[in-house]
C-alpha cells in the first residue's frame, strides 16, 4: 500500500512539473518587437538584446527577460515622444504594459550599466 501511495505522489509531482512548463512560443496573433542597441556606455562586454524578448499582443506589450540583467528601466512612449508608461523592474522577471490607443510606439529599455535598447512597434485596433 505504501509503494502505491508513493508512486501516485511521484506521478503527481512529475505531472505538475510538466503542466507548469512555460511555453515561450509566440502565438499567431502576437508580433515580435525588434530590439536593437541604441546607445552603449562602453562598460558592457556584450550585446544583451537577445536576452530581451518583447512582443505585442493586441494592446498589450509584453517584455520578458531571459537572463538576469539587474534592475532595468522600461519606458513606452509614442513616436512623437509622449510617455505612456515608465517602470523599473528587476530581471529576469517580465512586465506587461496596456496601451489604450492605436498608433506607433517606441519601447526603450535602459540597463543599470547605461546601455539603452529600443524598438518600434505599432498597436492596431
Amino acid at each position: 500500500m505504501f509503494k502505491l501511495k508513493q508512486t501516485i505522489l511521484m506521478l503527481c509531482l512529475v505531472l505538475s512539473g510538466a503542466l507548469c512548463y512555460a511555453n515561450t512560443k509566440i502565438e499567431k496573433d502576437e508580433q515580435p518587437v525588434p530590439i536593437e542597441l541604441k546607445e552603449s556606455t562602453g562598460v558592457s562586454s556584450s550585446d544583451k538584446s537577445n536576452a530581451i524578448i518583447p512582443f505585442i499582443n493586441g494592446h498589450v506589450l509584453v517584455v520578458a527577460f531571459s537572463e538576469n540583467l539587474g534592475q532595468v528601466s522600461v519606458e513606452v512612449a509614442t513616436v512623437a515622444g509622449a510617455s505612456v508608461q515608465c517602470l523599473s523592474v528587476l530581471t529576469p522577471n517580465g512586465l506587461q504594459v496596456y496601451i489604450p490607443n492605436a498608433g506607433n510606439y517606441i519601447v526603450t529599455i535602459t540597463l543599470s550599466n547605461g546601455d539603452v535598447y529600443a524598438g518600434e512597434f505599432t498597436v492596431t485596433d
